[in-house]
């Protein structure tokens, strides 16, 4: 293994809460000093060698900005730097994150290099980085055996009655027990808040007056608390895919419940128009009626042993995410159901369904975050009641969404108070990509995100696809391309033609089968149930 090079040379005295009114961060009436971060070669990760353009190093962040030189922690950085010297064509730093939270920013560095068009990236440096609590930052948060909590097949997660609901309940539970037991003095700091803050060390420790920002799904509301919290600090802003930052967290995801039903129901007519090659229906209601049939069937004879009811949600939620994979989605549901072969349920669950301590790590620190972030029901009659009601609008998501944050019931921390995500004078205006149908960070997020800053412009692409840029759409990425070069922003109302819907694929091999849409490859929506 590699060293890691580049811990932070020399410390910054920083920040106790909220920005200055310049934009800097201080603590006790002392204005923060930048540290500089140094970089070096990457150590290899899943065993395979770094490519020479990425540089990695760790940056030092106060634990707890109140108390700015107490106990520290590393945040894991790297970047691909610009291909322009620091002259009037370099644009700076473009900091990036995927979401989650919980998910590596780290993967994301160089599938955004090598997506930008060639003019904008030689003008960034672009660095991602894990925030606190995940993969190389250090700690890195872990709470359970993932080979155990998560050995198929589980419990089905629709409880049929009170003892159902006890097991699944009990699992939430003891989740949550271990979780404090082992980082209770980690635990009070995992914050969204105090995320942007380690952003704003990051931005110091580069030596950057300003930074530019990119961020993805719950990425597009830590970019929203960075700039209420730092606006001077703020060159350009794009937020891809944006959460509600008036409904965080429980009535977000009670939201969830309605839009990953109704994308559900556009993979299922999907199905129905096609039926000549899948043959599982030809309406809707056919095709809903044979999902929930082999749903049925899997409860009783796992596929495989391994495809219950539960890996099956958690499979076919990543069908919401991208209707790339629907054909994929759409012959192993077939083959299975007609032919009675189950290798293709298996191969789409061990691609997208399945977890590992990677997805351990990042669903600890979403519990983490969204738990402690801002209050949720600690009475489970409270769940009850609003999972039953809404199971009967949105059968698809409630339970499986439920059990899923039910651990939050539980937490050993209490959520706090949210930031109130608010616009300043001094923020520059900046871009909001949004698509129409979006499952896990529905329309009326980004109506709401743009409401809370008036000067934000929005494209809104018509499809259904999570994270819109890079990904493929042409007219999308030439107004993300046009804003990260030179700041233009597109006119009010701005929209872009959805990409294709994907046509029925011939019978293929299932490695062939199981190729991942790339963009989603580095969101952290892999292996785990709900992504943001």
């Amino acid at each position: 293994m590699k060293r890691l090079v580049g811990v932070v040379a020399g410390m910054a005295v920083l920040v106790a809460g909220v920005g200055s009114a310049d934009g800097t961060a201080v603590a006790g009436g002392v204005r923060a000093v930048p540290s500089v971060a140094g970089w070096g070669p990457c150590p290899e990760r899943d065993g395979q060698p770094v490519p020479e353009e990425v540089e990695c190093a760790t940056l030092r962040v106060p634990l707890d900005y109140r108390e700015p030189m107490g106990h520290q922690i590393k945040i894991a950085l790297n970047r691909v730097k610009a291909k322009v010297s620091r002259d009037a064509n370099h644009l700076g730093t473009l900091l990036i994150n995927p979401g989650g939270p919980g998910a590596s920013g780290r993967d994301l560095t160089r599938f955004v290099a090598a997506s930008l068009p060639a003019d904008v990236r030689a003008r960034y440096d672009i660095v991602g980085f894990d925030p606190r609590g995940v993969g190389a930052s250090e700690p890195s948060l872990r709470c359970v055996d993932p080979a155990t909590y998560y050995r198929p097949p589980r419990p089905d997660a629709v409880p049929r009655g009170q003892a159902d609901e006890r097991v699944l309940l009990g699992r939430a539970e003891a989740y949550a027990g271990r979780c404090g037991n082992l980082w209770s003095w980690l635990l009070p700091h995992l914050t969204t808040a105090n995320s942007a803050r380690d952003m704003d060390r990051i931005r110091a420790a580069l030596g950057e007056e300003q930074i530019s920002y990119l961020g993805y799904s719950y990425g597009t509301y830590l970019g929203a608390v960075y700039a209420t919290l730092f606006p001077l600090r703020v060159k350009r802003l794009v937020m891809d895919s944006s959460v509600d930052p008036g409904a965080v967290w429980y009535q977000s995801n009670l939201r969830q419940n309605v839009s990953f039903e109704r994308r559900h129901r556009q993979f299922l007519a999907w199905v129905a128009r096609h039926h000549s090659a899948y043959k599982l229906g030809r309406t809707a209601e056919q095709t809903s009626f044979a999902f929930y049939a082999m749903r049925e069937r899997l409860g009783a004879r796992p596929a495989g042993g391994v495809v219950g009811p539960s890996e099956l949600d958690d499979t076919f939620s990543f069908a919401s995410y991208t209707d790339k994979v629907w054909p994929q989605f759409a012959q192993a549901w077939s083959s299975y159901v007609r032919d009675g072969d189950v290798d293709g349920l298996v191969d789409v669950y061990t691609k997208h369904g399945s977890n590992d301590a990677k997805d351990e790590n990042g669903y600890a620190v979403y519990l983490g975050v969204q738990c402690s972030d801002a209050p949720w029901p600690r009475r489970w009659d409270k769940w009850r009641a609003d999972m039953t009601r809404m199971h009967r609008e949105a059968p698809f998501m409630t339970w499986p969404n439920a059990w899923y944050n039910a651990p939050c019931a539980f937490w050993p921390v209490r959520g706090g108070t949210p930031v109130e995500v608010k616009a300043s004078p001094k923020l520059p205006p900046f871009l909001i990509l949004q698509s129409r149908h979006d499952a896990a960070t529905p329309y009326r997020g980004a109506l709401a995100m743009a409401k809370r800053f008036p000067r934000a412009r929005m494209v809104l692409e018509q499809g259904g696809n999570h994270g819109v840029s890079l990904a493929g759409n042409q007219c999308v990425d030439r107004h993300l391309a046009a804003y990260l070069r030179d700041g233009s922003l597109p006119p009010r109302d701005a929209t872009c033609a959805a990409s294709p819907a994907p046509r029925p694929a011939a019978r293929m091999a299932s490695a062939q089968r199981m190729e991942t849409p790339e963009l989603l490859g580095v969101l952290g929506v892999l292996g785990s149930l709900i992504g943001r």
